[in-house]
């Protein structure tokens, strides 16, 4: 399977990154396989990061590593997913027991209903209800090393 990661850099060895802030699902190495959505992404952190340059990173993915490794797939959101993001956006230490997390992102507007319900503004039935109507992407997270071992780096566009 082809994915993607957007991002300033060429990325050729992924590496499990440690974000101080909390993340949709965790510490770890975020990819899509939606190009379109990993370019966005891509232009929108060298606009954020004032660089000059911003890749799509494409990756050769083993899938079956789906069978071999510890993977939690979100089909949909869902109350088991909304507290699972809430989870690991509260705590940036916050460790799960997944190789590959994969399941909807919490874009902009869904970010927003997630803190909601994180600064205890919004019960989790509601956000819910509002996240069905919200479109959302889709990303993969690799987690541990060993999930790393799956990917295997093709080629860098620069995409700005």
């Amino acid at each position: 399977m082809i994915i993607y990661h957007g991002s300033t850099e060429i990325v050729n060895v992924p590496r499990i990154i440690k974000a101080f802030t909390g993340r949709d699902f965790g510490t770890g190495f975020y990819t899509t396989d939606i190009r379109e959505q990993a370019t966005k992404w891509a232009k929108r952190q060298a606009k954020a990061r004032k660089k000059a340059d911003a890749y799509l990173n494409t990756y050769e993915f083993d899938d079956s590593a789906l069978q071999i490794l510890k993977v939690k797939a979100f089909a949909d959101y869902s109350l088991e997913w909304l507290d699972f993001v809430v989870e690991c956006r509260k705590n940036s230490n916050y460790q799960h027991e997944h190789d590959i997390v994969i399941g909807k992102i919490a874009n902009d507007d869904v970010g927003e209903t997630i803190q909601a319900v994180v600064d205890g503004l919004s019960p989790k039935d509601f956000a819910l209800s509002k996240l069905v109507f919200m479109y959302a992407n889709k990303q993969i997270c690799f987690s541990t090393a060993k999930a790393l071992e799956y990917l295997q780096f093709i080629s860098a566009e620069r995409v700005n």
